[in-house]
């Protein structure tokens, strides 16, 4: 007979099957794309500030006080386009990361200096590098398109769409500017890097970002020639606009201030302060930009990537590159400030949480 003052224990309500409620949790996680490798590559020839004396009116106490560059690389010989610094930087990423070519999802390439109009780079070094069941475009957002690119690539892991993502930067700017214009000359050299991307649920990875653009600045950083408004002539080519055009002062003076701006505003959304802050990330156009950006983040000179005396300013390039350069110092759940400023006029922020010990 049943006690009715006795309570029966309650037991919780399992459904289905015993797994259900921990696979339920798990997927309610959010899924964040973390970078789980990267890999750069440059040329070996050496363009150093000795050498551009011989070539340009300038000096190398000129060059170094005013950008902070001692040399760059550039990259020689015949058909040798940006496809050749993306492939060997891909090639050293799978090889690091232990990543089969034909598990790579999607390629995105950023890039200015594509090897043609089409196909695109990233298609080519699919080819070159085996990836037979991936797709791939580039994107074209100067200085700032690596920030384009990785935050796109983090969209279609965090989508589930894709599990493995690689993400170039690269640009072969030896191939647009005039060796006669000591404005620009001084400052661009040839590399690349890339990084992959795969998904986590761990509390690492993309966190954030920020991105603009202002087609306004077209005016003071761009090259005329060789698009639909202003296809190759003999007219476009004797006029010399197939080179860099840049109006250094203007461009200085939005940089310091767009990117600058966006580094301590994606720091305060995400409430962060600069001792939180392990690293900078930035864009190596000219090491007095740098400064400012730091300075307005509230960080000192040990926690800022500068590699922009060797290499000078490889666009797309010079974050992968930066990563490359300082991985071994990288710590799983480091707080890394991306930041970038390009012609267009593009610039931008990335928040990330850096996904693994590097030693």
């Amino acid at each position: 007979m049943l006690d009715p003052t006795r309570q029966e224990e309650k037991k919780p309500l399992r459904i289905g099957y015993p797994n259900f409620q921990k696979n339920f949790d798990e997927s309610m996680k959010k899924i964040r794309a973390v970078i789980t490798g990267v890999q750069g590559w440059v040329p070996d020839y050496v363009l150093t500030n000795q050498e551009l004396e011989t070539m340009v009116d300038t000096n190398d106490e000129w060059i170094t006080s005013r950008t902070g560059i001692k040399e760059r690389r550039i990259l020689k010989g015949e058909n040798q386009g940006t496809s050749v610094i993306a492939t060997e930087a891909v090639k050293g990423l799978l090889e690091k990361t232990n990543t089969r070519p034909e598990e790579i999802d999607l390629i995105i390439c950023a890039t200015v200096t594509p090897d043609m109009f089409f196909p695109s780079t990233a298609n080519l070094v699919a080819a070159n590098v085996g990836a037979t069941n991936s797709y791939g475009f580039d994107i074209s957002a100067a200085c700032s398109g690596f920030l384009y690119a990785l935050t796109l690539g983090s969209q279609f892991i965090e989508t589930g769409m894709h599990k493995k993502v690689i993400v170039i930067g690269a640009d072969k700017m030896s191939s647009i500017v005039n060796y006669e214009d000591r404005t620009t000359c001084i400052i661009f050299g040839d590399g690349g890097g890339a990084v992959l991307l795969e998904p986590t649920s761990e509390e690492v990875g993309i966190m954030d970002s920020m991105l603009h653009s202002d087609g306004k600045g077209a005016d003071y950083l761009h090259m005329r020639g060789g698009g639909s408004l202003h296809p190759a002539s003999l007219e476009t080519i004797a006029n010399k606009e197939h080179y860099i055009y840049q109006e250094g002062a203007t461009v200085f003076k939005f940089a310091v201030t767009n990117m600058a701006d966006v580094s301590a505003k994606i720091m305060a959304k995400n409430n962060l302060k600069g001792e939180d802050v392990a690293w900078l990330v930035p864009h190596q156009a000219n090491k007095r930009i740098i400064d400012a950006t730091a300075n307005r983040m509230g960080i000192g000179p040990e926690k800022v990537m500068l590699n922009i005396e060797k290499y000078g300013n490889t666009t797309a390039g010079t974050l992968p590159l930066c990563l490359w350069d300082y991985e071994s110092k990288l710590k799983k759940g480091d707080n890394l400030i991306l930041a970038a400023f390009g012609g267009g006029f593009t610039w931008g922020a990335i928040y990330l949480k850096w996904g693994y010990d590097s030693n």
